[in-house]
């Protein structure tokens, strides 16, 4: 649409004003094509007319909509132009109390003239790491950007901050410089940093000074470069300088100082070492009284003074060289007080004996008559000779002052040289940030050279600013694929070309200063010959002839030429400077050397002999006389070229500085002074860049959610792009307007106004409809009402005419009812007797009837019975007759085919055949017969065998009836019994009914006496009550009075109970916190010991790559690295040595720790030869006891294998006892004997149970022998030899059994030990010597055989022992399992099984995965092995299920059997047959378990095995799903129990120090691992518990099972160990909580802020070229959800973990006040977040927390309350702002936030949507004076740093120790169970 259409009525629009510059006005009416005026009113109600101008017919600038007014970036106004600029920053700045704004890539800063709040640790921590739109402008942010460019794009960075005096340029500068020193740090610790920062307050003494228009102007610029290494921490810094203004010396203007230095020198002149410099007050020396004004406000001089020599320390100026600098400054204050008079017109002199005069000399070092003769004149050299020559007094004093200048000028260089050799860096640099703090563009009413050189600097840095902004516009154009044409921007190039280019200004004035008698005049001239009227940019004044005026890009600039060569020349008597090199004084000459090495200022005093010479990196004007030559313009080029050439070469960052008004008042805005500094940085080109192309930009999501209600329904397409294209068609119909680039749609300036203005007549539009749709509802609920009232009305009128009409008709009704039963009673009398007399005539009819009846059937009846008999007679005879005749036929008819059958049977008689075949059928029938026979014989076996059990069932049927018999005679006679008690009892009664009746009678009479004193003493208790009531009232009225004062003093006990208690618990929490703190601190400085440690060690001796042992005996408070053997890695050891190198070493530091540790290797020496006693003494007392063992061994060996015999015989018989037994039960017995339950079956039973106990006594016997044999066999191997076995291994074979062979070691020894003989008897011819050859070959053999024997029983022992040792651990687990299977409901026992069955095989075949993994073959045959293992056990489990289906079997057979004999009491379908034959399984006796105390036992040698695998090398992920949890801690504790038993101290020592050393150990090698830091910390609290637990106290023990009880520690008190553990845990817990904020940090501004948890609630708004973070959720974002689940897997982990549940509470209390505090501090640094739907989207993101603490159970955690700043802020931002009445409801609701915090909010609130109204400056100044008596902290930010407290309160395990099994995945196999 064109421009003009948006004139329309109320359209706002700025027109220009000579006060403010630019003033608000709203049309009147439309504005027409061709309209001359425009009629406005401004905003206090002034009708204004508005006249166009006729040649250009230029409209005035439109408003902004009041939604983007205070923008944090002005790109993002849709007008672009200077009155929409000036107004967004006056916005922010004086109602919004904001003094940076963006300006696309360049921030904007307001000096407030007032100490912000905004700058502090908390602040720096909150920008760090933060994107540069994501947060408000800040210069942290930019310095933050400038840090991340560096590190992400690997180039240089500049930060440029500019702007005229007074507007911050030194502050911004400083504050970017402590953020880079805050947030990187340094790479090593000589403090790098704060020397950076430490410059500053130099440079400040020395070149800044008080002006009219700030009190610390810098009179110089500087450009800092801040060096970093590869991980980009600062390792040091360089400055350069540019254009000192040195004028200032000698001469200040009124109401201005000289530099800081000197006034800081004179305000501590009285101190003792100042004293010889003979100062005194500022305003005793002339170059510091010229301008009056020699105090600054609210500054000590002397003060900073302090500062300065501080700074100078720091940074390595050492105390003489100090004195040397404070000698000069001293010595120019004295030259400035020297008195030069006139001689004649021609000469001058200074008098004789002139005091300050002879203070100079003897300061510097110079002789007073060769100082004054040069003051005073000067030579002047010929070709042929040199002449001295006398100048006149001002050509004296001007003399004078160049000198002054000169020498400060000097030795501002020699302090800056020295200032970058303080802060170089021997390692090397990687790449720099560069901080330029440069003057900006000055105008005064008389501009001279200085001001020109300025000038001259910002055309430059312009132009390079101006490059950049176009560059970056079009590189966006370029990345976005839009179509751009060439903008045309202001291109400041001609104007530098006439200052620098040939025949240029300062061209001319340098060929100017070369002519012997130039002149400015001559100069002048020049200027105006070869510039005016040529170049559209120089201009010549009207009235004057020594002046010229330029044209800059800001504005112009009259220059006076008076003084430009002079100042260009910067001249010096050459003999003065001649006389100062002579000087005895070695900085002084110093200073004025050429090429002569210079001292290092951190060496020893001037005079000395040492001198460190470095090589000068860059030279200076005057040092040389060929820099002599260089003018000042000159020099000024060149070092500003080289500035261009750096800034070219990084990536720029600027600061534009504004100075809001030039009387210093704090937030006080003069717009025309802001407007001309606008104009003068450029910010008003950058704006003109971006309005020219197209400066609005949205992405195509965040356009579509901001302009979705212009959309129609059927416009909306999954494609957004696509349905952004369409929708702008059709608003915008110029295409011109807007660009579609691959991300983003960009617009023309004007042209999102313009959609606000249609969005916002769209919801105008939605708002009038449901305005109109409200009133509506209203109005019709309101006619409802009325409506249901009518009806009520009505409905009462109506209810009472019915209730009338009801009356009448129930009363007719009533009388008709009473007539109704009058009548009805006279007819039913009537009627009664009528049916009376009716009745009599029936019955009586009736009667007769039925006797006729009766007889009637009585004979009929006899009739029937007479017809029957007969005929059945009849029919019977008929019968008979028939039946004869059939039978007589057919026996005729059988008579005569019996007949013909006998015929035939006589015929086949006669035949042999027949005959036979009559035969064979006989001999079948009589097989059948026999058959039969003996069926029915095992018939009758069976019937008698069941007649037997019928009998014995009878027999014990009778008995049991006789017993009942027996018990019925029992009841009979106590029935008997009975009855004669009962007679008894009746006479009792009778007795008693006698004694009622005299009761009775005495009763009466005691009831009327009764009732006599009765009315006696009711009308005593009347009067009692009287007086009572009396009492009672006067009592009420005392218990009211106490109760009243009781509750006062209750009140006012609990409330001061309450406050002391409340106190008590600050100071508490407070000594907690301090006490935590200082743990931290402590373990900082104990790893920053070991680090030098370490260190120290590479520098003094680096060991070569290799074996490198540890001291055994280094105590574990010194090292915790004192488990095993290390091995040095080369390429550590080469990496760190190559740190050394490059860190510098301090020698003090060095000589302590040199000193330390030869203390400790003497100490370590000691102990090594007190451990080399002890373990001499040891293995000497070890060897006699072995000697002794060894002699005992052999009698119990023989001992123990004679019972081992003995035992096994008796085995052996009793096995053969039970199979007898067994037979003789199965075979011999009857069937009554054997039946179960028999006595004889019982008794039989019972022998069988203690046989088959005694034979597993036996048992154990044998086993423990078994295992004492394998024991003392090693002894007997030490022995025994294998001489000469070879020849008797086939008689060794010969033997059948290793039995036979101990028999016959046995036999010889006994016959060794016979009593002994005459030897020469024996002997007889030579038998004795055959005998002892035999037995020396029979010894032999045995012994060959025995270690044949051991060696194959050990080995089968110890895969013996490995089995039962996993078989034991296997059934443990399957207890477990059961056990936990058990309380699974049936569904999941399966699942659960087969997991835990999943999980032991894959734990089995990883082990051996890792046993075998270097030997394939052993993996090959352990596959095999385990294939042929499983096929056996299914072989089994198939053999197992047969049995168990046959035993169910049996089972059902039983319980029938058992059921039947309960029913019936008969065994009819049980034969004693079956009971014979059923087979008798034998009872499987379980072996009982050893009771275990809870104790492990280990050796010493194993205690870093110990620590190596349940610490270092323990994963915490597989315990804590697999194991009980605190599984390590037990284990610990239970081998500190054994130690404790065994009172072994050294041993619990070594335990608990290795265990603290290991934990710690561990947690710094993975301290960033979330699961490893929960564990231990679980641990390290189980750990602590058992120890309180198992103390032996009894506050500790009222928790414990008797059991436990017995498991106290019995020897040591633990208890300052316990405190080491409990420090221990605070400092894990401490290192949890950081593990988790990082883990959690990045997540809570996206999930908690950013992210839209309720869609479409939050608006979108326009965003500048800083672009924010989209609230609209992106994948790879985070979300609420997101903070939610990584809640839910720290909750869960803890859980696996075993963590106490009081400890969860107070870790997820942190981590919620982590979330809130990070969340309420972003909200206070973003403007765009403070708004009325982002509060809504606060508090139900803080409800989905509470709502997960409710699920968890975790609301008394005291996490909630954590969160309520975050709330109240929420609450804020929703509640209205508006009246007083809101100012008390918000003081009232938000007493969890601060008032600064409070304004902050109020402050940034923004609305969203043009409903929604601004908060007034009056209503923050209301909140502002009700808040003002709140007594708290001024800090803005929570300290997001913070950790609570953290306790650890006791909880016992119920676990009881001796039930704990040790798993075998953990490798502790050395560990013994005791």
């Amino acid at each position: 649409m064109a421009a003009s259409e948006l004139y329309t009525k109320h359209a706002r629009v700025w027109i220009p004003d000579a006060e403010e510059v630019w003033k608000s006005a709203e049309l009147l009416k439309d504005y027409k094509q061709g309209d001359a005026l425009l009629q406005l009113r401004l905003d206090d109600g002034t009708d204004v007319e508005h006249k166009l101008d006729p040649k250009t017919k230029n409209l005035p600038h439109l408003r902004n909509p009041d939604i983007l007014v205070g923008e944090n970036d002005l790109t993002a106004l849709s007008y672009l132009h200077e009155p929409a600029i000036l107004h967004n920053l006056k916005v922010r700045f004086m109602d919004s109390k904001l003094i940076y704004t963006y300006c696309g890539i360049v921030l904007v800063a307001i000096n407030p003239y007032e100490t912000l709040p905004i700058y502090g640790a908390d602040i720096i921590n909150a920008y760090s790491g933060q994107n540069m739109g994501d947060m408000d402008p800040h210069i942290f942010a930019v310095a933050e950007e400038s840090y991340k460019q560096m590190a992400r794009d690997e180039r240089n960075q500049s930060i440029i901050v500019s702007g005229e005096s007074g507007a911050g340029k030194t502050v911004s500068a400083k504050y970017a410089m402590r953020y880079f020193a805050t947030v990187s740090g340094s790479a090593s610790e000589t403090n790098v940093e704060e020397k950076v920062l430490a410059s500053n307050p130099i440079m400040e003494s020395i070149g800044n000074a008080k002006t009219t228009r700030n009190d610390n102007s810098s009179r110089f610029g500087k450009y800092i470069e801040i060096g970093f290494d590869k991980k980009y921490q600062i390792i040091g810094a360089n400055m350069r300088t540019y254009l000192l203004e040195k004028s200032r010396v000698v001469f200040q203007a009124d109401d201005e100082r000289n530099y800081h230095i000197f006034y800081q020198l004179c305000a501590s002149a009285q101190l003792p070492e100042l004293k010889v410099l003979k100062l005194g007050q500022a305003t005793n020396f002339h170059y510091t009284k010229q301008g009056r004004s020699p105090v600054i406000d609210g500054v000590d001089d002397a003060k900073e003074m302090v500062n300065t020599r501080h700074a100078c320390t720091l940074l390595g100026i050492s105390e003489p060289y100090q004195m040397g600098i404070f000698r000069i400054l001293a010595a120019i204050l004295h030259l400035g007080n020297v008195e030069i008079k006139d001689r004649d017109s021609d000469s001058s002199i200074v008098p004789p004996n002139n005091a300050h005069l002879t203070v100079f000399c003897d300061l510097m070092g110079v002789t007073y008559q060769d100082m004054s003769q040069w003051l005073c004149h000067k030579k002047l050299k010929t070709a042929a000779e040199t002449y001295i020559k006398p100048i006149p007094k001002l050509q004296a004093v001007n003399a004078r002052d160049a000198l002054a200048k000169h020498i400060y000028a000097k030795l501002f260089d020699w302090i800056v040289d020295h200032v970058n050799k303080a802060l170089r860096s021997t390692v090397s640099q990687n790449s720099f940030i560069g901080v330029l703090d440069i003057y900006g563009f000055e105008t005064f009413e008389i501009n001279s050279f200085e001001q020109f050189c300025i000038n001259y600097a910002n055309e430059k840095l312009q132009q390079q600013f101006n490059m950049h902004v176009f560059k970056l516009e079009q590189e966006e154009y370029m990345k976005e694929q839009i179509p751009w044409t060439l903008i045309d921007f202001y291109d400041n190039q001609p104007c530098i070309n006439l200052i620098e280019a040939k025949m240029g200004i300062l061209d001319l004035l340098d060929e100017e200063c070369r002519m012997p008698k130039g002149s400015d005049d001559t100069w002048a001239q020049k200027l105006y010959n070869t510039h005016l009227n040529k170049c559209a940019l120089f201009h010549k004044p009207r009235l004057s002839n020594k002046a010229f005026i330029i044209q800059h890009f800001a504005d112009k600039v009259e220059y006076q030429c008076d003084g430009f060569l002079e100042k260009n020349k910067d001249t010096v008597n050459e003999e003065q400077i001649t006389v100062l090199k002579t000087s005895k004084f070695e900085l002084l000459v110093e200073l004025f050397q050429d090429e002569e090495k210079a001292t290092t200022p951190t060496g020893p005093p001037p005079g000395g002999r040492t001198r460190l010479s470095i090589k000068q990196t860059k030279t200076r004007p005057g040092q040389t006389s060929r820099d002599h030559k260089k003018t000042v313009g000159l020099q000024f080029r060149n070092s500003l070229q080289l500035l261009m050439d750096t800034l070219n070469a990084t990536t720029p960052h600027y600061v534009r500085c504004i100075k809001p008004n030039d009387n210093k008042h704090p937030f006080t805005f003069d717009p025309s002074r802001a407007v001309q500094q606008l104009r003068a940085c450029g910010v008003l080109e950058t704006i003109r860049i971006s309005a020219a192309g197209f400066p609005s930009r949205w992405t195509y999501q965040e356009f579509f959610s901001r302009y979705r209600v212009l959309m129609k329904q059927k416009d909306v397409l999954n494609d957004r792009r696509l349905t952004c294209r369409n929708v702008l068609e059709k608003l915008i119909k110029d295409q011109d307007k807007y660009q579609f680039g691959k991300t983003k749609i960009f617009f023309r300036a004007g042209q999102v106004a313009y959609l606000e203005k249609l969005r916002a007549d769209k919801l105008r539009v939605a708002c009038i409809r449901i305005q109109k749709t409200i009133r509506s509802w209203l109005l019709r609920k309101k006619y409802l009402r009325m409506r249901s009232a009518a009806i009520t009305i009505q409905r009462y009128v109506r209810g009472y005419q019915a209730r009338c009409l009801a009356k009448f008709l129930r009363r007719t009704q009533a009388a008709i009812t009473i007539q109704k039963f009058q009548r009805m009673y006279r007819e039913r009398k009537r009627y009664r007797r009528m049916q009376a007399a009716s009745l009599v005539v029936q019955c009586m009819l009736r009667a007769y009837m039925a006797r006729q009846k009766y007889q009637a059937m009585l004979r009929e009846h006899k009739t029937i019975i007479i017809q029957k008999r007969v005929r059945g007679w009849l029919a019977r005879l008929y019968y008979k007759r028939s039946l004869e005749a059939v039978v007589y036929l057919q026996c005729c008819i059988r008579r005569m085919r019996a007949r013909r059958e006998l015929k035939k049977l006589k015929i086949e008689a006669r035949s042999v055949e027949h005959f036979k075949k009559l035969n064979i059928g006989m001999e079948n029938k009589i097989m059948q017969l026999q058959r039969k026979v003996d069926e029915q014989q095992k018939d009758k076996k069976a019937m008698t065998e069941r007649l037997n059990s019928l009998a014995n069932s009878y027999s014990v049927e009778s008995e049991k009836l006789r017993n009942e018999v027996e018990r019925l005679r029992l009841t009979e006679e106590e029935a008997r019994n009975n009855s004669n008690r009962i007679n008894t009892l009746l006479e009792e009664l009778a007795r008693l009914k006698k004694e009622l009746c005299d009761t009775q009678r005495d009763k009466r009479i005691i009831e009327e006496w009764a009732d006599t004193y009765k009315m006696e003493t009711e009308q005593l208790v009347a009067e009692l009550k009287e007086q009572n009531s009396l009492l009672k009232i006067e009592k009420d009225d005392l218990n009211r009075l106490i109760q009243e004062q009781n509750q006062e003093m209750t009140e006012k006990m609990e409330k001061a109970l309450a406050e002391e208690t409340k106190q008590l618990e600050c100071e508490l929490n407070e000594e907690r916190s301090r006490y935590q703190n200082l743990l931290t601190e402590h373990r900082r400085l104990e790893d920053r010991h070991d680090d030098l440690k370490e260190e120290m060690t590479l520098m003094v001796n680096i060991p070569k790559p290799g074996h490198r042992r540890t001291d055994s005996t280094h105590s574990s408070n010194e090292s915790e690295y004192t488990y095993n053997s290390e091995f040095a890695e080369p390429e550590e050891n080469a990496q760190g040595a190559e740190d050394v190198t490059k860190a510098p070493l301090d020698m003090s530091l060095f000589l302590k720790l040199q000193k330390r540790v030869t203390e400790l290797e003497q100490e370590k020496q000691s102990l090594q030869n007190e451990l080399d006693k002890k373990e001499e003494q040891a293995y000497r007392a070890r060897a006699r006891e072995e000697d002794e063992q060894n002699r005992v061994r052999g009698a119990e060996l023989e001992y123990e294998s004679l019972k081992r015999q003995e035992l096994d015989s008796e085995n052996k018989k009793l096995k053969n006892d039970l199979n007898e037994l067994r037979k003789a039960l199965s075979e011999k017995s009857p069937p009554g004997v054997t039946a179960p339950g028999s006595p004889a079956y019982k008794v039989i039973m019972e022998q069988l149970n203690s046989s088959n106990e005694e034979l597993e006594v036996r048992k154990e016997e044998v086993l423990i022998l078994r295992s004492q044999l394998v024991s003392q066999k090693e002894a007997i191997h030490q022995k025994q030899t294998m001489t000469e076995a070879m020849p008797c291994m086939e008689d060794v074979r010969k033997m059948k059994d290793a039995g036979e062979i101990t028999q016959a070691y046995i036999a010889l020894k006994e016959s060794n030990r016979s009593p002994p003989q005459d030897y020469h008897v024996l002997n007889e011819d030579g038998e004795l010597w055959l005998v002892y050859e035999g037995l020396k070959e029979t010894n032999r053999l045995l012994e060959s055989q025995l270690q044949t024997l051991r060696k194959s029983h050990e080995n089968e022992t110890e895969v013996l022992r490995e089995e039962l040792q996993s078989v034991k651990e296997d059934n443990n687990r399957q207890q477990q399992l059961l056990a936990q299977n058990l309380q699974l409901p049936p569904e999941a026992r399966i699942e659960a099984s087969l997991q835990h069955e999943i999980t032991r095989l894959t734990n089995e075949n990883l082990y051996f995965e890792e046993l075998y993994a270097d030997d394939p073959t052993k993996y090959q045959f352990y596959r095999i092995s385990l294939y042929k293992r499983i096929i056996d056990l299914m072989e089994q489990l198939e053999k197992q299920d047969k049995t168990v289906r046959k035993l169910k079997k049996q089972l059902k057979v039983f319980a029938k059997k058992i059921g039947e004999l309960e029913v019936s009491g008969q065994m009819e379908n049980v034969s004693p047959g079956q009971i014979i034959d059923e087979p008798i399984h034998p009872v499987n006796i379980p072996r009982k378990e050893k009771d275990f105390q809870g104790m492990l036992e280990y050796k010493k040698e194993d205690e870093s095995k110990l620590v190596k695998n349940l610490i270092l090398e323990l994963k915490p992920r597989g315990v804590a799903v697999n194991l009980i949890p605190g599984l390590p801690a037990y284990i610990l504790f239970m081998c500190l129990r054994h130690a404790d038993y065994v009172n072994d101290d050294q041993k619990v020592r070594t335990l608990l120090t290795s265990t603290i050393n290991g934990i710690k150990k561990i947690l710094k090698k993975r301290g960033d691992d979330y699961e490893t830091v929960s564990f231990w910390l679980s641990n390290t609290c189980r750990f602590l518990h058992c120890l309180k637990q198992y103390s032996g106290e009894e506050s500790f023990m009222k928790h414990n099972t008797p059991r436990q009880n017995e498991h106290c520690l019995s020897n040591f008190d633990l208890a300052e160990y316990r405190q080491v553990l409990s420090d221990l845990a605070i400092q894990i817990y401490q290192q949890l909580v950081k593990v988790m904020e990082n883990i959690l940090q990045p997540m809570i501004v996206s999930g908690m802020l950013e992210h839209e948890t309720i869609q479409g609630v939050s608006g979108v708004k326009p965003t500048g070229l800083r672009k924010r973070t989209s609230s609209i959720a992106d994948e790879g974002t985070y979300t609420l959800d997101s903070i939610l689940r990584q809640l839910n897997s720290f909750h869960s982990t803890m859980c696996q973990h075993g963590t106490d549940p009081e400890l969860i509470k107070q870790v997820v209390k942190q981590m919620f006040y982590i979330i809130g505090a990070v969340t309420l501090n972003n909200l206070l640094l973003r403007k765009d977040m403070c708004s009325w739907s982002k509060g809504m989207q606060i508090r139900y993101n803080v409800s989905q927390l509470e709502e997960w603490l409710r699920d968890k159970n975790l609301m008394t955690s005291g996490a909630k309350e954590t969160l309520e700043p975050l709330i109240q802020a929420a609450q804020l931002l929703q509640v209205k702002k508006k009246t007083d009445e809101d100012a008390e409801a918000i003081c009232s609701m938000c007493n969890a936030l601060s008032t600064a915090q409070i304004v902050k909010v109020l402050n940034l609130y923004t609305p969203v949507n043009e409903f929604e109204e601004r908060v007034s400056v009056a209503f923050i100044r209301t909140i502002q004076i009700r808040l003002r008596d709140r007594k708290e902290s001024p800090q803005l930010l929570m300290d997001t740093k913070n950790i609570y407290p953290v306790t650890f309160p006791f909880n016992p395990s119920s676990l009881a120790l001796e039930t704990i099994q040790i798993p075998s995945s953990l490798n502790l196999l050395f560990l013994t169970r005791v």
